[in-house]
């Protein structure tokens, strides 16, 4: 049973718990607002069809929203108790600070687990139906990701401007421009039409847009050379109406449109995500051993290989390169020089290649391992924001939200730091993971220490102390004169 000094504790800790948490909550929802809105509004959604997207987002943002609510509460809660004098009283009446800070410190506990079970079960969830929603948008609503008068390439391979897009749903348009981005060896091709609608096509990956009066320009100058494309003039065609299909596929494999979908890490439970580690470091180990015999065996046409297995011997000289004359010795260097430069771009690419699958392993990773680190950032930041509190001993939303901020911003950086360097792979992504916690736990148990020995940390009077033999002789004497 608690009693009637914890109730009173946890009391004073939730009310400003419940306060802050709605607001950090409000400000991340704002902030994906601000990222999302533009793509929705005036597409022919229903309010009630953002706001239920935009909640399905947000509920993310909760692993982040609750550490930082408990350490800006446990400041405040415990600051308002020393700026009222409560803790010194139950300090004069024998009741230590651990003893004050055991209740909150079980709430925290509590908390944390609840932040753990929520991250691995409610999150996962919402992720999936979030990305449905995307899915289901995307097909219902063609039209959404297009901005009148504006050129936009989200269609892969095209340009395309619409004038107007008018319509319940955004299908009907007016002053259609498409153009086809083409390379050297592509025909190009531009579309003007006046009008034109988008129509459900039979395969969903596709999108059907059928034009009215209009023109095709296109021209033949596929592989030719520019003296060519200078002189051949386009060639126009006038059609009164134009059906033609755009390949979304890249779109919808994006956003993982398929309903019920489980092969997004993003919607797996913790244990779940051991067996798509296990998956993903077997596909990255079969990739690796493939592009190394296949760079290998491009070094052997380079220089000659020797076999481990095999008794080395000296490689036989072909000839001498001082006895050749002076063009075919720059003829052999070249050709040298050049082989060696296509191996090297060749390794550069297929670099390029493993560094997603890289990426991807550790996105896997850090999300999984999250689900943990967080849930003890919780208690970490407990043990900062309640010995701040006590050593501060002021109350409100004004030093303690500064000072709260301040190591929230700091833990953030080294997070983001951290997840960066594991996703570029130069460093363990369990170690990236766990290492924010790892430097703040020492600052935590050393904060508490200060705490329970009633240090003086933030006393202003103490560091005037300290500094006053330097600040002298850059401060005038006020006594008066009559007492000189």
């Amino acid at each position: 049973m608690l009693k009637i000094l914890d109730r009173y504790i946890i009391k004073t800790f939730f009310g400003p718990f419940f306060f802050i948490f709605s607001v950090l909550f409000f400000i991340f929802i704002v902030n994906i607002i601000w990222i999302q809105l533009g793509q929705f509004m005036g597409k022919g959604l229903t309010t009630f069809q953002i706001v239920k997207l935009l909640f399905y987002l947000g509920v993310n943002v909760v692993s982040m929203v609750l550490p930082l609510t408990i350490l800006l509460a446990s400041i405040m809660s415990f600051g308002e108790l020393g700026e009222r004098y409560e803790l010194a009283a139950m300090k004069a009446a024998g009741i230590s600070l651990t003893r004050i800070m055991a209740p909150l410190f079980g709430v925290s506990v509590g908390l944390a687990i609840l932040l753990y079970v929520f991250s691995n079960n409610i999150i996962p969830d919402f992720q999936r139906k979030a990305k449905n929603m995307l899915f289901n948008i995307a097909q219902a609503k063609p039209a959404l990701n297009f901005t009148p008068g504006q050129f936009i390439d989200q269609l892969p391979g095209y340009m395309v401007k619409f004038d107007k897009i008018k319509g319940e749903e955004g299908r009907d348009l007016e002053g259609i421009f498409i153009h086809k981005k083409a390379g050297n060896f592509d025909d190009q091709q531009t579309i003007v039409a006046e009008k034109g609608k988008f129509a459900n096509a039979k395969n969903r990956k596709y999108m059907q847009l059928i034009l009215y009066n209009g023109y095709v320009i296109e021209d033949s100058y596929a592989g030719k050379s520019d003296a060519v494309r200078l002189k051949q003039p386009d060639q126009g065609t006038k059609f009164d109406t134009l059906i033609t299909h755009f390949d979304i596929s890249e779109l919808i494999d994006k956003a993982i449109e398929k309903e019920n979908i489980t092969e997004d890490y993003r919607f797996q439970t913790f244990r779940e995500l051991f067996t798509t580690i296990d998956n993903t470091k077997k596909l990255n180990k079969v990739t690796n051993e493939t592009i190394g015999n296949e760079m290998l065996s491009q070094l052997n046409s380079v220089v000659t290989y020797m076999d481990q297995g095999k008794t080395k011997a000296p490689t036989k000289q072909q000839y001498k390169l001082d006895t050749l004359k002076k063009d075919n010795k720059i003829q052999a260097l070249t050709n040298a020089y050049s082989r060696l430069e296509n191996f090297k771009n060749n390794l550069d690419t297929k670099d390029s290649e493993i560094d997603p699958s890289k990426k991807y392993f550790s996105k896997v990773i850090l999300y999984q391992q999250r689900m943990l680190t967080y849930s003890f950032t919780c208690i970490i930041f407990f043990m900062i924001g309640s010995s701040l509190g006590s050593i501060i001993r002021k109350g409100g939303m004004g030093v303690p939200v500064i000072i709260a901020i301040i190591i929230f911003i700091i833990f953030y950086i080294i997070n983001v730091g951290f997840e960066n360097l594991a996703w570029a792979g130069k460093m363990n992504p369990y170690l990236a993971a766990w290492l924010p916690n790892i430097i703040l736990f020492p600052f935590g148990v050393l904060m508490t220490y200060k705490a329970l020995t009633d240090s003086q940390l933030f006393d202003s009077e103490k560091y005037k102390a300290l500094f006053k033999p330097i600040t002298k002789f850059f401060v005038k004497d006020k006594e008066h004169k009559r007492y000189q």
